[in-house]
């Protein structure tokens, strides 16, 4: 064993529901090979910021050792890994809440790259989250990202009786 194997690996760093969340959004944001200053921003908003020196706006201290953490494993793990790793440890919530971000995130630069798509259908998968289970999560993150409700009286979400049935929900 080299001196350099000891560098290797996450070394002790368990996965948790928050390391994951943090995880599934960097590779969101590097699925299509770059990051937009939205996507960052939207990291920023549901990691937490903090303003710093100077007027910057960064991580904040809290969370800075947990996205740290997140972007050393997604640097030497594949998605495949990660997955394996996080589901067995993340609740229904948890993987409906990662899933809502990602798609979130994914559209904050106005449109969901190729990239981005396969990433979350491979996430959705693992997750053992249906189509029809997550569709109506995603109507409603997608009526939040349509501004083309206050610019379009006949658009169809303005429409008279428009409503999305949530699950647990009578329709």
């Amino acid at each position: 064993m080299s001196l350099f194997s000891m560098f290797k690996g996450d070394k002790g760093e368990q996965m948790t529901a928050h390391k994951a969340f943090a995880i599934a959004l960097m590779y969101t944001m590097a699925a299509d090979g770059e990051m937009d200053p939205e996507e960052v921003g939207h990291l920023l908003a549901v990691i937490g910021g903090e303003r710093g020196s100077g007027g910057s706006i960064g991580v904040g201290a809290n969370n800075q050792a947990l996205l740290n953490s997140a972007m050393k494993y997604a640097r030497t793990h594949s998605h495949e890994q990660f997955l394996a790793e996080a589901t067995p440890v993340l609740t229904t919530a948890q993987r409906l809440c990662i899933l809502m971000n990602l798609v979130d995130s994914a559209l904050s630069d106005g449109e969901a790259e190729p990239e981005e798509r396969a990433f979350f259908d491979k996430v959705q998968s693992a997750f053992g989250i249906s189509d029809e289970d997550f569709r109506p999560y995603f109507q409603v993150i997608m009526m939040k990202n349509d501004r083309g409700v206050f610019v379009d009286q006949n658009h169809p979400m303005n429409q008279p009786g428009f409503s999305v049935a949530l699950p647990g929900q009578a329709a």
